[in-house]
């Protein structure tokens, strides 16, 4: 497997308190540590700002933009800004968020053709505008948002979500990080009652 990082990846006895419990959360959560945490935290104010962010976008879920609709923002920005770490690791968590195991691999390709209702396809449209082309987004297409359902802090949010990727996506072409082996499964195969992938 390749390097996790251009750049120093510390070890993980040696980070702040802080840091260390919240990356021993993940990994009993999911079972392995994803690459971002570790390999941003020889850098230990910014780790705790971009997580800070990260978790204030993303852990939330309202009528209009679920915590899976969030996901697919990610993953379609993303894929326009060529990421691959976040494209497999946002997409696992897309599969597993909107209980589908196909709609990932389909708004990686092409968001356009993916099987989407109008609210979130409207929803992907303005957000791959934010994050590639920000200045032709208009007051129609906020509006075009809110019609469907979406409120103001809802259209804050989309706009936030493919600004904070897009960020992030460049973090990630910056450090060569590539995403880790257990997201590629991640919400593709039915899991046991203890959570084991299920060998059926």
């Amino acid at each position: 497997m390749p390097e996790m990082s251009r750049f120093p990846v510390p070890d993980r006895a040696d980070l702040p308190a802080d840091l260390r419990a919240r990356i021993d959360e993940v990994e009993e959560r999911s079972g392995f540590v994803p690459n971002v945490f570790l390999a941003l935290a020889h850098r230990p104010d910014e780790w705790r700002a971009f997580f800070s962010y990260h978790d204030a976008l993303m852990d939330k879920e309202t009528p209009a933009l679920t915590r899976g609709d969030r996901e697919l923002i990610v993953v379609a920005t993303s894929a326009e800004n060529h990421c691959l770490y976040c494209v497999v690791a946002h997409g696992a968590i897309a599969r597993i968020r909107a209980r589908d195991p196909r709609i990932a691999d389909q708004v990686a390709t092409d968001w356009r053709k993916a099987e989407l209702d109008n609210r979130q396809r409207a929803i992907l449209e303005v957000a791959v505008r934010f994050a590639t082309e920000p200045w032709t987004v208009t007051d129609q297409h906020l509006a075009a948002l809110r019609q469907l359902g979406l409120t103001d802090e809802d259209v804050w949010d989309v706009g936030a979500i493919a600004a904070f990727f897009a960020m992030s996506n460049r973090l990630v072409h910056l450090t060569a990080m590539m995403p880790n082996d257990e997201f590629y499964l991640l919400g593709r195969v039915p899991r046991d009652p203890r959570g084991e992938p299920s060998s059926t």
